[in-house]
């Protein structure tokens, strides 16, 4: 799985260059992976208090699933059955669960761009990852006409999700009036530098918003693509929420396991320059993960509790810093 830095030039240009054909009709609910009144049980699972869903919003964007090098495609069919079905199995159980009950979920599908593309921007790779943006950036455009209201919003994203998501943060959101509406993007799996965003910040502080968190996992043992990519980057302790270098396994509230469970307590997380290191998780067949360079691949779920419960404070204290506004009558919070 990648991890690759998204180039300033692709970031800043990004948004001049938009397709015109060939647009997804996010009008239509089968072009949802999730959409309220369309939640799949993956995700109704872990529902178990809805007071936030009534108040706030969550926009998720999926990390990359199409990996496989003997397909030659550059960009997935976005109604193929079996990519819908890793979608849901893999994206919606295992990361954007961890914000169920911190809003309504829109999670939209869209044609994201293999792999292969962040190794070759030059030759494939930028038209494939500008056309995965559009779908995003369409998605979007449609949520915030049709169902947004005035609703505060969370991002939760990872990887190849959190690339199109840093694009939408600096098209409608940094130094706009839309940041208002920003409880807090979540984009782990990438690079992120000082000069990604304008006025958009690092949130340092657990109950924080209106800004960003980012995060990359490692083993103790770095490996290259650290130096190369991370080194120098933005990055949290996504157990501490602050900028710690160090959080005692005792303080990790969750790691929900590919058997379904939820592990607490399961490693010690150290902060590093552009990312974080963890100790082997105590968990059932451990000794597998040997064979990962990196623990890129569990950017989410690694810290599953930890998110669900930190987004619920970031919730609560966007609240508490509006009520003025919400008091005075306005329909914020209301759902359309």
């Amino acid at each position: 799985m990648f991890r690759y830095f998204i180039t300033y030039f692709f970031i800043t240009h990004v948004v001049l260059i938009l397709f015109s054909q060939n647009k997804i009709d996010y009008s239509e609910l089968n072009n949802w992976a999730t959409f309220p009144g369309k939640d799949p049980a993956q995700l109704n699972r872990f529902i178990k208090d809805s007071s936030w869903i009534q108040r706030a919003d969550v926009f998720y964007i999926y990390p990359t699933f199409l990996v496989d090098k003997k397909d030659t495609n550059w960009n997935v069919d976005h109604a193929d059955s079996n990519h819908i079905k890793t979608v849901v199995k893999k994206g919606i159980k295992f990361q954007a669960s961890a914000w169920a009950e911190s809003g309504r979920m829109f999670a939209p599908l869209y044609r994201q761009a293999h792999i292969r593309s962040y190794h070759n921007l030059e030759n494939g790779g930028k038209k494939a990852l500008l056309k995965a943006y559009d779908d995003i950036r369409e998605s979007f455009k449609f949520y915030l006409k049709e169902h947004n209201n005035g609703r505060p919003i969370i991002f939760a994203s990872h990887s190849q999700g959190a690339t199109h998501v840093t694009l939408l943060l600096q098209e409608f959101f940094d130094g706009k009036e839309l940041s208002d509406q920003l409880i807090a993007a979540y984009i782990p799996g990438v690079g992120v530098d000082s000069s990604t965003f304008s006025t958009l910040p690092l949130l340092t502080e657990p109950k924080s918003v209106n800004g960003y968190v980012t995060w990359n996992t490692f083993k103790k043992k770095l490996n290259d693509k650290y130096e190369m990519w991370y080194k120098g980057k933005k990055a949290i302790n996504p157990v501490t929420w602050n900028t710690s270098k160090i959080a005692n396994k005792k303080f990790h509230k969750g790691f929900y396991y590919v058997n379904g469970k939820m592990y607490k307590n399961a490693f010690t997380t150290h902060l590093i320059d552009g990312g974080i290191w963890i100790t082997k998780p105590k968990v059932p067949f451990r000794s597998l993960s040997a064979a990962l360079k990196d623990y890129h691949v569990g950017d989410v779920n690694l810290f599953w509790e930890d998110i669900r419960q930190n987004s619920k404070e970031r919730l609560k204290n966007w609240f508490n810093i509006h009520s003025e506004v919400i008091n005075k009558g306005q329909d914020i919070s209301s759902p359309k």
